[in-house]
């Protein structure tokens, strides 16, 4: 229990910290990488790494699901809104889209940018810079301007399509709205329910079980997820006089007034929230253009530093640190493309791999489940696409690839086929 609202945050900030930096280590011991869950599967029909990724998805849906039926947490109100009422699936689905194709021309997701900094990739430098720069300018004004990214390019035609739901927008509620029965009663049913098929689903598979690395990776994400959440809804106490409150109560608007004098200190970004990797390095900029004002630093932030660290820490202890830079001017041009995309769709789509694949999803929201499969049709098109090329090289124009792999993936009849099957 803390005596005032900011040691609590401070306690809350070391604990992110902490969480992130073994995420960080154990996703470079063991190459946890979602785009590289993507490619094993899509080019090589090994599903190890992408079993990985949904038994992360699974353990944070179970312990959320858990903590909630037992009141020790509540992911209700979240930052960002995963179950907000206004269901922006247009949003989920083309910016999880936009980021799939980033992700894969930009060698990772943000958490997987992260983890290469840590061992040291420079290019992945330049990709996390432009994704700050992207992502920041996608929900703040241009200097001198209230236009943003998202307003001037998206708002126009995304927005007349969001759906304003009576309710949050997960499972439980959706559920209760149509057919009735209790909200906390469907949420534990169907987080207990989906998380046991997708537990079997990854489970049945024999190499899966015999892969140790795939195991750790998925259960530590899922695990860090879930302890993100425990430590900004249910770790930190404060004894307002007298009255005992919660960190994430405390943090609300209308409980803010107790510190009265204070008010102009409060951190920015405070709430109830998990890992998610794309507007936290956003952050990261805001952070440099107030002068590293310390207001500013946010979970998202200590998270970002965090995932890097810990990287870096298991880097040196495995003696696998490398300097890596651009092969040539195309291999820069890809990654800069990649970034853009991950920077805009990122925030589009609310979230990444690991904001919406893994930490939206244990809230049971319907727009991270369809964020999720933008992001992997995305990622697997856009490898498609670069393997006809690859592979035909002249003959295989854009559209033909597209063609081709759309047919490949059965979303187009086979009689449209463009490029021979390899």
């Amino acid at each position: 229990m803390s005596e005032t609202f900011l040691s609590a945050h401070m306690e809350v900030l070391l604990a992110v910290f902490a969480i992130a930096f073994v995420m960080g280590a154990v996703v470079n011991k063991t190459n946890f990488c979602t785009m590289g869950a993507v490619s094993d599967w899509v080019n090589m029909g090994d599903t190890g790494r992408f079993r990985a990724w949904i038994l992360a998805m699974a353990t944070a849906i179970l312990g959320v699901t858990l903590l909630e039926a037992s009141d020790i947490l509540s992911v209700e109100k979240t930052l960002p809104p995963y179950r907000g009422s206004n269901f922006a699936w247009l949003e989920y689905v083309f910016g999880g889209f936009l980021f799939g194709i980033g992700m894969t021309l930009g060698s990772g997701c943000g958490n997987k940018t992260l983890v290469r900094i840590g061992g040291g990739n420079l290019k992945s430098i330049v990709v996390f810079a432009i994704i700050a720069v992207f992502a920041y300018f996608m929900i703040n004004p241009f200097p001198g301007t209230d236009a943003t990214i998202y307003s001037l390019v998206f708002y126009p035609w995304t927005n007349p399509t969001t759906v304003s739901m009576a309710g949050p927008q997960d499972l439980g509620n959706v559920i209760s709205r149509l057919a009735g029965g209790e909200v906390a009663t469907l949420r534990l049913v169907f987080g207990l329910l989906l998380s046991a098929v997708l537990l079997f689903l990854v489970f049945r598979s024999r190499d899966f079980r015999g892969n140790f690395d795939n195991v750790l990776g998925g259960l530590t994400v899922g695990l860090a997820v879930l302890a993100a959440w425990y430590a900004t809804g249910a770790l930190a106490q404060i004894d307002a006089d007298g009255d005992l409150l919660s960190w994430a109560d405390y943090a609300s608007a209308e409980n803010w007034d107790m510190l009265e004098d204070n008010a102009d200190a409060r951190p920015r970004d405070v709430g109830v929230q998990s890992f998610t990797f794309i507007n936290p390095i956003g952050q990261t900029l805001r952070l440099f253009l107030e002068n590293f004002d310390f207001s500013y630093v946010t979970f998202g932030i200590a998270a970002v530093l965090g995932v890097i660290l810990g990287s870096f820490a298991w880097a040196l202890i495995s003696k696998s640190f490398r300097i890596e830079w651009f092969v040539n001017v195309r291999d820069f041009v890809t990654h800069v493309i990649g970034a853009i995309l991950m920077g805009v769709g990122g925030v589009l789509g609310l979230g990444c791999t690991i904001g919406q694949g893994i930490t939206g999803a244990s809230t049971l929201a319907l727009g991270s489940f369809l964020a999720f499969g933008g992001i992997v049709l995305g990622s697997a098109l856009t490898m498609k696409i670069q393997y006809y090329k690859m592979v035909y090289e002249d003959e295989a124009s854009l559209g033909k690839a597209l063609v081709t792999a759309l047919v490949d993936f059965r979303l187009l009849p086979a009689g449209l086929r463009q490029l021979e099957a390899i």
